[in-house]
C-alpha cells in the first residue's frame, strides 16, 4: 500500500504516515517493515530476510556441532585418563 500511495501521488514522504493511519498501525512499525521490502526487492542496502533465516540456520547449525563436538572431546579424555588398560 505505501509503494502503490508513494506512485499513485508522486511523492515519496508522507506515505507510510497515511498508510499506518489507515492500518491502525505504528508508523515506525510500518517504515521497518517497508524498509525491509526495500532491502528485499534489493532497493535498499541491508540484509535481505531470506539472508537472515540462513544465517540463523547456520548459527543454530554451528553451536549445536560445537556442543556435539565438546562432549565427544569429553569422552575421548576421559577414556585417555582412565587407568583401567584397553579390553
Amino acid at each position: 500500500m505505501v509503494f502503490e500511495t508513494r506512485e499513485r501521488t508522486g511523492e515519496p514522504k508522507g506515505a507510510i504516515a497515511r498508510v499506518a493511519d489507515q492500518l491502525g498501525v505504528h508508523s515506525e512499525a510500518l517504515r521497518g517493515w517497508v524498509r525491509q521490502a526495500e532491502i528485499d526487492d534489493r532497493q535498499q542496502p541491508g540484509t535481505s530476510t531470506a539472508d537472515a533465516q540462513r544465517i540463523a540456520e547456520l548459527e543454530r547449525e554451528v553451536r549445536e556441532l560445537r556442543r556435539v563436538n565438546d562432549i565427544l572431546k569429553g569422552r575421548f579424555f576421559a577414556r585417555e585418563l582412565d587407568p583401567r588398560p584397553p579390553r
